[in-house]
């Protein structure tokens, strides 16, 4: 089971590439074909499996086949779960504020 960094990290991963970024744009509008997102992206199939695996391992995407295609849209689970973990890791904690050596 993953520990809760490895999970941050494939969603953090996942939002730190501006090619996924611009993958997840374009998904903004509803679920799209890899053939379309290969034409949008102007990118070779390869590299779409390459950006889509990681945003799916994420969880901010799901896939679907579809014959010989594969669909893509943004999971609105996904979606709320990293929200969730981006305000879990920049939560201010009042607990703790300060060093104790500042404090003698």
């Amino acid at each position: 089971m993953a520990t809760v960094y490895e999970e941050r990290a494939r969603v953090f991963k996942a939002l730190c590439d501006e090619r996924r970024q611009r993958i997840l744009e374009l998904l903004h509008s509803g679920e799209k074909c890899a053939c379309v997102l290969i034409d949008e992206m102007d990118m070779p199939q390869s590299s779409l499996s390459y950006h889509m695996k990681i945003l799916c391992d994420s969880g901010i995407v799901t896939s679907r086949e579809e014959g010989k295609w594969t669909h893509y849209r943004i999971s609105e689970q996904g979606s709320k779960k990293a929200i969730e973990l981006l305000r879990e890791i920049t939560a201010v904690s009042e607990s703790g504020s300060g060093c104790e050596n500042c404090r003698k």
